[in-house]
């Protein structure tokens, strides 16, 4: 059960991650895509798919936030992302406030990716500085 889960939440956050980065570069070039039916509910689909399998590690782990430093740093960091994310395809003001939004939301999300890779709170700084995972 436990790889299952944890192989459906990786693939989500693949098709997650690819999927913003492809609303982003839509939003950078004024493309009518942005607009397509699709386009606004498929995300919703997985990402409700992605914060399932989160929550069900959650449990078959036992390892929760603000418990588990690497754990609440990503809550932290998803939070950061979703906002900056909003920024980026809804509420920006101006086509460049929304494309530094969505370059941050893309650098928080690859902190995200990297603070579940060596399951440190400082994520991949942990090897440069050589710290190493906890």
């Amino acid at each position: 059960m436990y790889l299952f889960v944890k192989h459906l939440h990786v693939g989500c956050v693949v098709l997650s991650g690819l999927g913003f980065a492809l609303r982003g570069i839509w939003m950078a070039l004024g493309s009518p895509m942005l607009n397509r039916r699709w386009v606004r509910i498929v995300p919703h689909v997985v990402d409700t798919v992605l914060l399932g399998s989160a929550l069900t590690l959650i449990v078959l782990l036992g390892q929760y936030p603000f418990v588990d430093g690497w754990l609440t740093a990503k809550i932290l960091g998803l939070l950061a992302y979703i906002g900056l994310g909003t920024v980026a395809l809804r509420r920006g003001r101006s086509r460049r406030v929304r494309v530094a939004a969505w370059l941050a939301a893309m650098a928080i999300f690859g902190y995200i990716v990297s603070v579940a890779l060596v399951r440190a709170p400082a994520g991949l700084f942990n090897v440069v500085l050589g710290a190493g995972g906890t």
